[in-house]
């Protein structure tokens, strides 16, 4: 027993390179909360061909780097009862093949040789029973629930990860599936609760947290150099710039009919986003990754935020970890409506069309808001990762306590 819990341990398999801290990671901070009271094995990403060999190698140089720096170990413990894995093993890069039985053969080939590395270290750290955990990824993670046989099987549905071009090829036909058979399935969206409730009666809704640690206005002290340069006002955005998530018309029709307010963009760009497009805009600002310490005083040098987000079914049902960011930090927020967004309704300017969004810009910067910056904080800091954890827990204990009955 510790802070009065009984102590169980939980294995997470991750899809973001640990060793990656330009973007805030929901799994992340739920495995920190409960190492708090548990024990917790992270499993980092597993490098594939295609990162190693091929266009990703900038990211399996980044993990040797990792690796190095902690002596050349791939399990660390990076605070008490709390180890991260990173899998020596490089799996096959088999997305390219047809949706077939020959790919079910080569995934399951896959899940293996990970379940064989991962059995390995639990007997290092000489566990016997514990909770699988899948941050969403129907594919490496599909067969783990035979390969492992966990006491219990949760999968994390966070994102419509499905109706993407890389995901849908084969997690289209596998998610569901995975979602029948996994035990629980919990997110952090009600849309996607919903969903997943199609196939399985056990989905549960445990919202979402923000690090209140972070993003605290108070504890902003110096405006980024590269920012303090910009006019006001400045409306910002933090978060992957992708053409997959972002309305590019919505972000180019802001700058064009309001040459005055300077646009600026922070974060990662691929492939898909027109970053030289937008460049060409004489108020629009691009600005790469940075490190997530550092987001909060970008976000205290902006005017009004936005989410401007485009409507499809990948971002439809999505929570936007960052308005809650946004929020944190006392500011106004303008974004696009979306069904997970009603939840911001009293607190975030909520636009339709492309003039209401520009509209709702123009009375944030006039000082009209739904809500008083004191009132935003409030909300944003109800999100928190304890909450969330909580209700992860309590159901986790509720089908152990059922499983136990019914033994």
């Amino acid at each position: 027993m510790r802070n009065g819990h009984t102590r169980l341990k939980f294995v997470i398999l991750t899809q973001q390179p640990w060793e990656d801290k330009n973007i805030g990671s929901n799994i992340w901070d739920m495995a920190y909360t409960l190492a708090k009271t548990h024990q917790v094995l992270l499993v980092n990403q597993a490098m594939d061909w295609s990162v190693r060999f091929g266009e990703g190698s900038k990211k399996f140089q980044q993990r040797q780097r990792f690796i190095q720096r902690n002596n050349g170990q791939h399990l660390i413990e990076v605070e008490a009862d709390f180890w991260v894995l990173s899998p020596k093993v490089t799996l096959g890069s088999f997305n390219w093949l047809p949706d077939s039985p020959v790919y079910d053969g080569l995934n399951r080939c896959n899940g293996r040789r990970l379940a064989v590395e991962i059995k390995s270290v639990l007997s290092e750290l000489q566990w016997e029973s514990y909770i699988l955990i899948n941050d969403n990824d129907m594919l490496r993670g599909f067969y783990l629930k035979e390969l492992l046989r966990p006491e219990l099987y949760v999968y994390y549905l966070r994102d419509n990860l499905s109706a993407s071009t890389y995901w849908k090829r084969h997690g289209a036909r596998l998610e569901p599936k995975l979602i029948v058979k996994a035990d629980l399935i919990v997110s952090n969206s009600i849309y996607l609760t919903k969903q997943a409730a199609r196939y399985n009666s056990n989905a549960v809704y445990i919202g979402q947290g923000c690090d209140q640690t972070l993003f605290d206005p108070d504890k902003v002290e110096a405006e980024p150099s590269d920012i303090a340069r910009l006019p006001k006002p400045r409306i910002g955005y933090t978060g992957a710039l992708t053409a997959m998530r972002l309305n590019v018309e919505l972000i180019e029709a802001v700058a064009t009919r309001r040459p005055d307010w300077q646009v600026v963009l922070i974060g990662p760009t691929d492939e898909s986003f027109p970053k030289e497009r937008l460049l060409t805009l004489p108020n629009v600002t691009i600005l790469g990754a940075r490190p997530m310490r550092q987001i909060p005083a970008y976000l205290a040098s902006m005017d009004v935020l936005i989410n401007p987000q485009v409507l499809n079914e990948m971002t439809i049902g999505n929570y936007p970890r960052k308005v809650d960011e946004y929020l944190a930090m006392g500011k106004p927020v303008v974004a696009v409506r979306t069904e997970a967004m009603a939840l911001f309704e009293k607190h975030v300017f909520l636009a339709e069309t492309t003039d209401a969004f520009i509209d709702s810009i123009a009375k944030a910067l006039d000082g009209t808001h739904p809500s008083t910056a004191k009132e935003r904080i409030a909300f944003a800091l109800s999100h928190t990762w304890e909450n969330s954890v909580r209700l992860l827990s309590e159901t986790i204990d509720k089908l152990l306590t059922k499983k136990v009955r019914a033994a």
